[in-house]
Order: structure tokens, then C-alpha cells, then sequence
């Protein structure tokens, strides 16, 4: 993986992306690595399941070549594109926090990620809101969750929370059929990303437990 440039497995032209993984990295690290392969492992390109050699090629190009290639961004974005053949690449860029982190940004966000699991088996960022001491998220049907979210899901789990699963989320949320008292964005881009008209306590904490382990890689 050269510095921000991308590296192949065979010296290909990479064809049309059908799959964008962007994991977040801390000092040239990929801190829930495990998480996103696993996450890897659960996703489909063009209907067909991400295969273990492609998992295996991508755990063995974190661990040989991230140091180098994440040089330029040590705290950038690890980008894993797969194209229609299932032929893949990696590359390294800067991270950008979002710009519109309000409750309607983030919403439209997981709106876009659950299009994206419909096709791929996993939702890389997804929607959560905490109903007094219950965490409620929309993985998306059928979906696995992604590297983020499972962590999360474990850190919740770790507090003592319940955690439960809503389907159509955003939409349960437009037209009453939950109440809320906080949301927030799980993302493997941007971790955990609290409305800035719907904050509190719960989302605060699970953001504090994310940073945390981005300053101990």
C-alpha cells in the first residue's frame, strides 16, 4: 500500500466498485480490526458471499503494509473497494468529520447505509436512540452488524444496558411510535457521533468509550 495510493493483489486495473468499506484509523492502526473483517466476512458483492481468501488478503495487508501506507493519514481512513469480479484494493485517505451532525443529517446518513446493506449484508453506519436505560438500533433486516455497531452492541452490554433491535427505526421515530431520549450515528467511519438536537447522556458515553480506544492504539 503505497502512501494515500492504492495497492492490488495481482497488479489489475480495479473495474466498477461494487463494495466501499472506510474503516477509521488511529496512529497508522485499524483499532477494531477484527470487528471489520468479521463484518468483512458477513457481506455480499453483486449477490455472491465475500469469500475467506478475500478476508485473509485484506487481514494480511493491514498487517504488512498499513504502517507504511497510512504514513501520509496516520489518522486518516482505511478504504477497502471490491469491484464487480471481487477483485479488491486498498488505500489510505484523510478523515473528515461530518458536517451536519444533526438529527436529521445523521438519519438521512443511516437512510443511505441501509440502502447500501440491502445490497452488501451490512449497514456501516446505523441509527440509535436510548429509551430511558434500552439502546434501540436498525441493523437493517436480515443484516449483520458492522465492526462499529458490534462494539458498541458489546459496550452497551458491558454498562449493563438492554439493547433491542427495530426495524425501520426512522420511521418508527417520525410518526411516534417510539419515544426517545437521545440518538446517534454508529459509523465505522466517523465511530459514534451524537445529534447535536438530540444528546445525552448514554450517547455521550458510548463516544467516550470509542475515543478511548482510538487513543490506545
Amino acid at each position: 500500500m503505497g502512501r494515500g495510493g492504492i495497492s492490488d493483489m495481482d497488479g489489475f486495473e480495479l473495474g466498477t466498485p461494487a463494495l466501499v468499506c472506510r474503516w477509521r484509523l488511529a496512529h497508522r492502526r485499524l483499532p477494531i480490526e477484527n470487528r471489520h473483517l468479521r463484518a468483512l466476512l458477513a457481506r455480499r458483492v453483486n449477490d455472491a458471499p465475500v469469500t475467506p481468501e478475500l478476508v485473509a488478503w485484506a487481514k494480511q495487508h493491514i498487517e504488512w503494509n498499513l504502517d507504511q501506507g497510512a504514513a501520509e493519514h496516520p489518522d486518516g481512513v482505511l478504504m477497502l473497494i471490491v469491484d464487480e469480479r471481487g477483485r479488491a484494493a486498498m488505500t489510505v485517505g484523510p478523515f473528515e468529520p461530518l458536517r451536519d451532525a444533526t438529527l436529521t443529517g445523521l438519519v438521512r446518513r443511516a437512510d443511505q447505509a441501509l440502502e447500501e446493506a440491502r445490497r452488501t449484508g451490512v449497514s456501516p453506519e446505523t441509527l440509535w436512540v436510548a429509551c430511558d436505560d434500552e439502546l434501540v438500533w436498525d441493523p437493517g433486516e436480515g443484516c449483520a452488524p458492522s465492526g462499529a455497531a458490534s462494539l458498541v452492541e458489546q459496550l452497551a452490554h458491558t454498562l449493563g444496558m438492554a439493547v433491542r433491535h427495530w426495524d425501520h427505526l426512522a420511521d418508527a421515530m417520525a410518526n411516534g411510535a417510539i419515544a426517545y431520549d437521545e440518538a446517534f450515528l454508529v459509523s465505522d467511519e466517523h465511530g459514534v457521533v451524537v445529534a447535536t438536537d438530540a444528546a445525552g447522556d448514554h450517547g455521550r458515553r458510548m463516544s467516550r468509550g470509542y475515543q478511548r480506544l482510538l487513543d490506545r492504539a
